[in-house]
């Protein structure tokens, strides 16, 4: 009979664990409302990209049309994480007022790229907090939608849409650092 090694459940990473979620969130509610902050924030983003011609991707298809559908995506993301904070209970956070510092069709897509790749990051630094099973694998859908969104973008800015073998997960602290400044008024 032939002896398998003893395989630990912990993947071995270069990446920089977040601190340790569970003490940055009270109860699901609290995550909710973390990652419902971080939806509006980039819905509110999205309704920039009209202002812009964004041109074409290295595939020939139309980046405005690309990021009109990540719009309706972060739109839905708020809906739904909206109407399960409230069903749960808790009140949902609103929007607040933003200045993303957008001057044009460049900057705003490498805007939309460090948004989309701290949104990946930190849904990953607070899965780790979610409590119920349920609320983890709907989370795990949503992020896993945003990491495609991440990958496009960083494909059309000429970033690679596959940085790592593995996400950094951020900390909270880590989140409101990186997307802290575009936000003015709660």
């Amino acid at each position: 009979m032939t002896t398998r090694p003893n395989r630990s459940l912990t993947l071995q990473t270069n990446a920089t664990p977040a601190s340790n979620a569970s003490a940055d969130f009270a109860n699901d509610i609290e995550v909710l409302n973390y990652a419902l902050t971080l939806e509006h924030l980039e819905a509110g983003f999205y309704e920039l990209a009209a202002q812009y011609e964004l041109g074409e991707d290295p595939y020939g298809n139309s980046i405005n049309e690309y990021v009109e559908l990540i719009r309706q995506h972060e739109v839905a993301h708020v809906e739904t994480l909206t109407q399960v904070i409230t069903d749960l209970g808790g009140q949902p956070v609103m929007a607040a007022q933003y200045d993303f510092g957008v001057t044009d069709a460049q900057s705003f897509l490498m805007t939309a790229a460090t948004l989309e790749n701290v949104g990946v990051s930190a849904y990953d630094g607070a899965g780790a907090a979610i409590q119920n099973p349920d609320l983890l694998a709907a989370a795990g859908s949503i992020v896993a939608v945003e990491a495609r969104h991440a990958a496009y973008l960083n494909a059309v800015t000429g970033q690679s849409p596959f940085p790592a073998a593995f996400e950094t997960p951020l900390s909270m602290q880590e989140v409101l650092d990186a997307a802290g400044p575009f936000i003015v008024s709660q």
